[in-house]
């Protein structure tokens, strides 16, 4: 057996699966501390179906703890960056793009050096020790706690970028951590920098939050393995999150959409998730949500680590109705639905009122909004499909007809059909599908490099890359008998020379010793 949490802004889902099976479901409201809405979440699954302890084989959690700290710029280290490629790269400084309240809540160093590389590997400048060894006297001085390293076209040559960090890290007090950009990012300077700095900022809270994360699943005498999802349907041991905590910015969304596609069947399909706060939209391709090709912007910073390809829009059940204008959201009354909601005997009108009113479902006192002008009523209701139906359709490449899903708890808003777009499937268990995708999530690995394919040897090079791929996911805990590769792309870039091709290879596998 495996327990699968997603904690939410407004709910903390979780499942007791014994294979695909779904012993146990429960939803608990979302704590301010997240921690003990996971602990009350695990004891309401041991209330529903009894388990021993010593049956449970992992505890995968799916959390909003790190990108929420970050949009709110709070719990943040203070950290430094420094990149590598002077005398290049210094028209545009790094943190330029950045909103003011996060350069604040980081306490910034910006540092520029020399180092980096041409997009054809050649050198831009060699590594000046002595430079990187009075900026980290001025990083001690300043109180710096984390280190953000990126050296230009790292991607393709990295030694850069770890030569750095080994002259700095002597010069640093131990406690210092470091992360460095061809560990996180891909190419694109900028946003490989931003997300790295990112993931520096939020080392230190990732340390904190897997130790709270283990206390409180170790309270309750389970001793399994703990394990976190990623942005891209995989997981993280407690090792890699503490290293990389970037990682786990979109597992929300992504666990619902792996989740619809469990409890459905359907290998391809758009899945809309409804929460409390946001509705998320994406599209599921073999299995696994579709990622974004382009730039994501994360509280207002570009970034290019792995996210999936995600609308989200501001509706959701606890989403405020304004009477005037029969809008919907984006101000939510959060997890307080239950004490906000006319129906549960609040004075704030909310989504889950109108669903309630317009006969969509049955939740609370619907004698509270029986008051409600059912013109209104059917205007804000018709006003969600048409928005729901709006995001779906920007999603889509192709105008072929495609399954569309809803799940989550906010899922009762809409009707049983959108325009244009036919029946919705609502799947068992739908109210807590992101859990069931977290407790399905598996091993992976990505290789994201640059080679030189001549006529010839193509196939050679991507059967070592693969193979490569492979070692990775079984080194981070896949089982070798079900690794496979998901997913090969190649980009050729015209302007290097000898045939260079950008290849991405993805290997995924189930979690070793866990049935799934």
């Amino acid at each position: 057996m495996r327990i699968g949490i997603d904690v939410g802004g407004t709910n903390t889902d979780a499942v007791l699966m014994d294979g695909r099976t779904v012993l146990a479901g429960v939803k608990r409201s979302t704590t301010a501390d997240v921690t003990s809405g996971i602990g009350d979440a695990i004891r309401a699954l041991r209330e529903q179906s009894p388990f021993e302890n010593a049956d449970v084989r992992a505890v995968m959690i799916g959390t909003t703890h790190f990108v929420n700290a970050l949009v709110q710029a709070r719990d943040l280290a203070p950290t430094a960056v420094v990149r590598l490629g002077l005398p290049a790269s210094a028209a545009l400084p790094p943190l330029t793009d950045w909103p003011e309240t996060l350069v604040s809540a980081i306490s910034a160093k910006v540092y520029l050096a020399h180092g980096g590389h041409e997009f054809d590997g050649r050198p831009i400048s060699p590594l000046d020790p002595a430079e990187l060894r009075a900026q980290a006297a001025d990083m001690r001085a300043a109180g710096v706690r984390s280190v953000a390293i990126a050296s230009v076209f790292s991607p393709l040559n990295a030694e850069l970028e770890s030569a750095a960090a080994e002259i700095l890290r002597a010069e640093l007090p131990e406690f210092v951590t470091f992360s460095l950009s061809h560990e996180i990012g891909r190419l694109g300077i900028l946003e490989r920098e931003n997300a790295t700095v990112i993931n520096a900022a939020l080392r230190e809270l990732g340390a904190e939050v897997i130790e709270g994360l283990a206390t409180t699943v170790r309270g309750l005498g389970i001793t399994a393995p703990i394990y976190l999802s990623q942005n891209d349907g995989t997981l993280m041991d407690e090792d890699f999150v503490r290293r990389y905590p970037v990682a786990t910015f979109a597992s929300g969304p992504t666990n619902s959409m792996r989740g619809a596609a469990e409890t459905t069947g359907l290998a391809t399909c758009a899945v809309v998730d409804v929460g409390g706060t946001t509705a998320d939209i994406g599209l599921i391709e073999g299995g696994f949500p579709r990622e974004a090709a382009a730039s994501v912007a994360v509280a207002g910073v570009r970034t290019n680590f792995r996210m999936p390809d995600v609308i989200s829009i501001g509706i959701g059940g606890g989403s405020i109705v304004d009477v005037d204008s029969a809008e919907v959201g984006p101000e939510s009354v959060g997890f307080r639905l239950t004490e906000k909601a006319l129906v549960f005997g609040g004075d704030v009108l909310t989504a889950t009122d109108i669903a309630v009113a317009g006969g969509r479902v049955t939740l609370g006192d619907p004698a509270r909004v029986a008051h409600l002008d059912p013109a209104l009523v059917e205007r804000v209701l018709h006003r969600i499909d048409q928005r729901i139906a709006e995001a779906i359709d920007r999603m889509r490449t192709s105008p072929e007809p495609i399954p569309v899903v809803a799940v989550g708890g906010g899922a009762v808003l809409l009707a049983p059909t959108l325009p244009g777009l036919g029946a919705i499937v609502r799947p068992e268990n739908a109210g807590v599908a992101n859990a069931i995708g977290a407790s399905i999530s598996q091993v992976g690995a990505e290789i994201d490099t640059v080679e030189s394919i001549v006529p010839g040897s193509r196939d050679t090079v991507l059967a070592a890359l693969k193979e490569r791929a492979i070692a990775e996911a079984i080194a981070a805990g896949a089982d070798p008998a079900t690794v496979s590769i998901l997913d090969v792309d190649e980009i050729p870039i015209p302007y290097l020379p000898g045939g260079a091709t950008r290849v991405r290879i993805k290997a995924v596998g189930d979690l070793e010793g866990v049935s799934a």
